[in-house]
């Protein structure tokens, strides 16, 4: 019964860390940065891994997708390749999980799904190594440059996607976890249970072995004497 329950808690944390993770590539904001005037918000820099944007006072958006994949930098080509990989791999751990859970009907025998329910915590955390270094990645280069004090361009912070993205590569790695664990609580043997009968009497011990040679009859030891026994 824990592990069944172990399953289904690993099975809902991987579950929410990989929507996490895959809500963070269509996301705006990875990187953002805004120009204040005396009063207002002249405009808002913003950019993720597909396009950049500005978005003036007037809330008018500008976007430009960026020209070539062979053209960018390395950092987002990277970032974009672990991204893919980490979404990727939460599908298929997902896929492995509800074949390893023991409340499900399909996967075999309790052994087998025990190590299929241990290769989807390893999916899962291989998931969320992708996702927390591709997120990783980008903030050091947001980082780098915004504390360079040679770099003049426009300097950029931490977007939400990140935060996001961080948050769902936990939760990925965690759930992989608890689904890794719970295989050595399906290895244990059971536990074997023993039924106390109570002490058995010394005279009932001999009535079940007289009965048992030669079925003789037993009698009471206090009418073995007469009344005027004791004087």
């Amino acid at each position: 019964m824990a592990s069944t329950a172990s399953e289904i808690i690993a099975f809902m944390v991987s579950i929410s860390g990989w929507v996490l993770v895959s809500s963070t590539l269509p996301t705006d904001y990875w990187k953002v940065s805004t120009i204040d005037g005396t009063v207002i918000t002249t405009a808002t820099y913003w950019a993720n891994l597909w396009k950049t944007c500005v978005t003036d006072s007037t809330g008018v958006s500008n976007c430009k997708d960026f020209p070539s994949m062979l053209a960018l930098d390395g950092y987002i080509q990277a970032c974009r390749g672990l991204m893919i990989a980490a979404v990727s791999l939460g599908f298929f751990g997902s896929i492995f999980a509800l074949f390893g859970m023991k409340c499900t009907k399909v996967g075999g025998s309790d052994k087998a799904k025990a190590k299929i329910a241990c290769l989807a915590g390893i999916v899962f955390i291989l998931s969320g190594l992708c996702s927390m270094t591709g997120c990783s990645l980008y903030a050091n280069k947001i980082t780098t440059e915004f504390f360079d004090p040679l770099f003049v361009e426009q300097k950029y912070e931490l977007g939400a996607a990140l935060f996001i993205g961080w948050a769902g590569a936990s939760l990925c790695i965690i759930g992989g976890v608890i689904f890794c664990f719970s295989i050595s609580d399906n290895n244990k043997p059971p536990r074997m249970g023993y039924a106390y009968n109570g002490a058995t009497s010394v005279l009932s011990s001999r009535t079940k072995y007289h009965g048992a040679e030669g079925g003789f009859k037993t009698t009471n030891p206090s009418k073995q004497f007469d009344k005027n026994a004791y004087v």
